[in-house]
């Protein structure tokens, strides 16, 4: 934990205001929705404005820290006559937050993770894969009737709970975004293991039929999950 952060303020209000603009909210959504990083032609057509609209509102949204912009050109693209390459742009992976009055729940969670570091024991490790199991499973019960598909209950209740689920082909869910980034870059191993236990109950809460493993990726959540697994 960086001791010089404090308390979630109104420091990100300018960079998340530059959302309120609908064409920029939508350029954001798209190129955060997305598996790779996303080019001007690309955000354009999504977001179904011109190329020279979706350039400038990208590199404001750059600007603000909201998106990170690369250059990346295709290898058969490549070589002399290739031209300069495309500009890319993906979502960055800081935070960004605002409370009032102040609020510090990053705190907390740093503690948990500190406090399961020192038990030698185990039991405070334990305990808390217990309860994010049981506390998964009573989300996913709650939300057993909601949809009639298994895929789209699960998807739906992920969603809401931060996880950006996305299929990454016919039988797997990956999860673009960890809830618990923050925390798990302290101690992967422990908080990547909770949030296996705790998917896993929401999963059992569920009753679809479902298996998550940890399979770490890049910019992504480390649990992937794979569908139909009693098929």
């Amino acid at each position: 934990m960086d001791g010089d952060e404090g308390a979630v303020r109104l420091a990100d209000l300018a960079p998340l205001n530059a959302l309120s603009n609908p064409v920029r909210r939508r350029l954001y959504e798209c190129v955060a929705q997305a598996s790779r990083a996303v080019s001007r032609d690309e955000a354009a057509a999504s977001a179904g404005v011109s190329r020279s609209l979706a350039a400038y509102h990208l590199d404001k949204l750059v600007q603000h820290g909201l998106l990170e912009a690369t250059f990346s050109r295709h290898r058969e693209r490549s070589g002399p006559g290739a031209g300069r390459p495309p500009k890319l742009y993906r979502r960055a992976r800081r935070e960004f937050a605002l409370r009032t009055p102040p609020r510090d729940y990053q705190l907390l969670g740093d503690l948990l993770v500190r406090a399961a570091q020192d038990d030698r024991s185990g039991a405070v490790r334990g305990t808390l894969e217990r309860v994010a199991y049981k506390y998964g499973r009573s989300v996913g019960e709650h939300s057993k009737e909601k949809a009639t598909d298994e895929r789209n209950r699960l998807a739906g209740v992920l969603g809401l709970r931060g996880y950006e689920p996305f299929e990454r082909d016919n039988r797997t869910l990956r999860l673009r975004n960890c809830p618990f980034e923050a925390v798990a870059c302290q101690d992967p191993e422990f908080v990547c293991g909770l949030n296996l236990r705790l998917l896993e109950g929401v999963i059992d809460g569920l009753g679809v039929d479902a298996q998550p493993v940890l399979q770490p990726h890049d910019g992504q959540c480390c649990v992937a999950i794979t569908m139909g697994t009693h098929v």
